[in-house]
């Protein structure tokens, strides 16, 4: 159990491989979908306060557990974890446009004001709506 306010320095070192990225059929790297391979970006970990910028919401997310743990004892942070899972889950098709207004209520987001909120216009986005990507992505999780 612990009580860390902000994210480790050091991230953890991990090795990153393309099988994540690779084509279903042809079994490559798919550099349509997932951009350019880069050797510098496989090798060499970020800057530290990226990766604490990173993990800061997950560790946030932690300590309100930890905290409602020791408060209301062990029930508190299994329903807030129910209920994260519940809201988490998404019941339209990947491209249409929604705001999970409930999961920003739990997190405790709807009190604040973030780039996202106003810099968020799906009108402006430059990615492109592909629908069968999305449903296949949505299938295989």
């Amino acid at each position: 159990m612990s009580f860390r306010i902000a994210p480790s320095a050091r991230p953890e070192l991990t090795t990153k491989s393309t099988f994540d990225t690779s084509h279903s059929e042809f079994g490559s790297h798919d550099t349509l979908r997932y951009g350019t391979r880069s050797i510098k970006t496989e090798v060499t970990p970020g800057h530290p306060l990226e990766h604490r910028l990173s993990q800061w919401g997950e560790t946030q997310w932690e300590l309100k557990l930890n905290m409602a743990r020791q408060t209301y004892g062990m029930h508190a942070p299994i329903r807030m974890m129910m209920e994260r899972s519940l809201v988490g889950k998404h019941g339209r098709m990947p491209v249409l446009p929604s705001s999970n207004l409930h999961m920003d209520i739990l997190m405790g987001k709807d009190e604040t004001i973030d780039y996202e909120d106003f810099l968020n216009d799906p009108s402006l986005s430059t990615d492109m709506l592909d629908i069968h990507a999305a449903m296949e992505k949505k299938l295989n999780l």
